[in-house]
């Protein structure tokens, strides 16, 4: 068909480093370069997951580069200073209501109140 020659090849994204269409060959300056800049990455992306805490660890978990990474939690922590007041009045006001509810062990309770006080 007269389509296919328009179509033209995808480049595949491997943990954010662009690779060349099939078909293309790289030579040894190019392939360790690549190499390099995805060892970069994951170092990158493996000091990302020791730094941060679990409940955070698992929102950013499906991120595909460093990159991403950062700027997903750019995005969710850095806000207006009205938002980020308004965040912070919420959580106290929790923080202040807080009580132990009928039944709930107290390391339930410590971990709600730890929950409430990270998020500040």
């Amino acid at each position: 068909m007269a389509f296919e020659t328009f179509v033209q090849p995808v480049i595949p994204r491997f943990d954010g480093v662009a690779e060349r269409a099939t078909g293309t060959t790289l030579n040894d300056k190019q392939k360790s370069e690549i190499e390099g800049q995805k060892l970069k990455d994951l170092k990158v992306k493996n000091y990302f997951f020791q730094a941060i805490d679990r409940p955070i660890l698992e929102t950013i978990l499906s991120k595909e580069t460093s990159k991403d990474i950062w700027d997903s939690m750019k995005k969710k922590y850095q806000g207006s200073a009205r938002v980020k007041c308004a965040q912070l009045q919420a959580l106290k006001r929790d923080f202040e209501t807080l009580q132990m509810k009928d039944g709930e062990s107290v390391t339930s309770y410590c971990a709600r109140t730890m929950d409430i006080s990270n998020k500040m």
